[in-house]
């Protein structure tokens, strides 16, 4: 095993070892440690927060010479241990499970790529920092809440302005470099109450919500195999339903969650929402009987193939091990979201199979960390250049 591997698995040991799980959703801990290692190799560090105990950490190191902005980004939450039984060792330690896999909460997703980004920080800072431009590394929370105080922040904040950005996500290596859009959408149906032994006497507002439902359902089932763009496909969800108050009451509420897809550059949110408010409109039912509310959504977003950034890790992957970096689609959606609208460069990449986050012993291997470690490192020169 060479120094860059075992300097990135020191660097993983030390975050697994310092839980930041939502719930409760607190990294102020481990923000403190890195944003200590950071200031001790010379960074200009923030800690930044809108929310008590949702810390996130932005790192700079600019030169005197014109370059892009080179924002990394990584988040450093995790989702919760679950169940302490189905894991093998302990969640808060990193454990080697084999000659070449490390287990541990966060090891794929993503403490593994803070780890890489970490370890590129301290190379970037030994070497004397970029030759052009500025490189900004950010280590974030309120990931795995889908909430408004991690990379949201700091984009609507304008407290990072990347040209370029590299987001660590668990993709074994290879490019993720375009995004669907996701928008969440609530339903709310209204009806009258009444004894369920006289149901005639009220409205049932669950029976609305579901002609709601089945006539929103049967329409996307219509229009969406038709949205496509190569493996990527336009869909539509329903999550979740709630309603009634007792069995014996008919109920006079019930709401519904919604989940939409959007494809990158062909679908965009609001249309989207106005599609389902005109569908809603389609389905017959009397106007003010339900409310349709959109809850959150971003643009999806799309780098070229044969842009810089795409083709500095190209570069970069061939010179170090001859190999090309397949171009890899995402089934969920990343904190890149927060920038879909800019048009700048957009990519994920890093260490970890998508498969391992969120599950009882989750590993990275340790190959997949050295692999990354170089190939961030030629990503980094191409991009800036060092120093010295």
């Amino acid at each position: 095993m060479n120094t860059d591997a075992l300097s990135c698995l020191g660097l993983l040991e030390c975050l697994v070892g310092i839980p930041s799980t939502f719930p409760p959703g607190d990294s102020s801990a481990i923000c403190s440690q890195i944003a200590t290692m950071l200031e001790g190799w010379g960074y200009d560090v923030e800690i930044a927060s809108r929310a008590s105990g949702v810390d996130n950490v932005i790192a700079r190191l600019a030169s005197d010479t014109a370059g892009p902005c080179v924002v990394f980004n990584s988040h450093i939450d995790t989702v919760g241990v679950g169940k302490r039984a189905d894991w093998f060792t302990p969640p808060f330690e990193l454990t080697p499970v084999s000659t070449q896999r490390l287990a541990g909460l966060g090891a794929a997703n993503c403490k593994g790529s803070a780890a890489t980004h970490l370890w590129l920080a301290q190379l970037l800072a030994q070497r004397g920092g970029p030759q052009r431009g500025e490189v900004v590394f950010t280590f974030v929370a309120d990931e795995e809440n889908l909430g408004p105080n991690g990379t949201r922040y700091l984009a609507e904040a304008g407290l990072v302005r990347p040209d370029l950005l590299i987001l660590g996500a668990p993709t074994a290596n290879q490019l993720v470099v375009r995004e669907r859009g996701v928008m969440w959408v609530r339903v709310d149906a209204f009806g009258r109450g009444a004894h369920a032994g006289a149901p005639g006497a009220g409205d049932n507002a669950i029976l609305r919500l579901l002609r709601l439902l089945a006539h929103l359902q049967s329409r996307f089932d219509q229009l969406l195999p038709a949205r496509s763009a190569g493996q990527l496909q336009s869909t539509f969800n329903i999550g979740t339903i709630a309603g009634g108050e007792n069995t014996n009451v008919v109920p006079a509420q019930a709401s519904a969650t919604l989940d939409r897809r959007l494809l990158p550059q062909t679908e965009n949110v609001q249309a989207a929402f106005d599609e389902i408010l005109a569908l809603l409109a389609q389905a017959g039912e009397p106007a003010g009987s339900y409310r349709t509310e959109l809850l959150t959504g971003t643009n999806g977003f799309s780098a070229r193939a044969d842009g810089p950034l795409v083709q500095a890790f190209q570069h970069s992957a061939g010179a170090a091990f001859g190999a090309t970096l397949e171009l890899i689609e995402a089934i969920g959606a990343s904190d890149g979201r927060y920038f879909a609208d800019s048009k700048m460069e957009i990519i994920n990449f890093g260490p970890g199979e998508g498969d391992q986050g969120h599950a009882p012993n989750e590993s990275v291997a340790v190959d997949q960390l050295e692999q990354a470690c170089r190939i961030l490192a030629g990503v980094l020169e191409q991009l800036t250049g060092f120093r010295s």
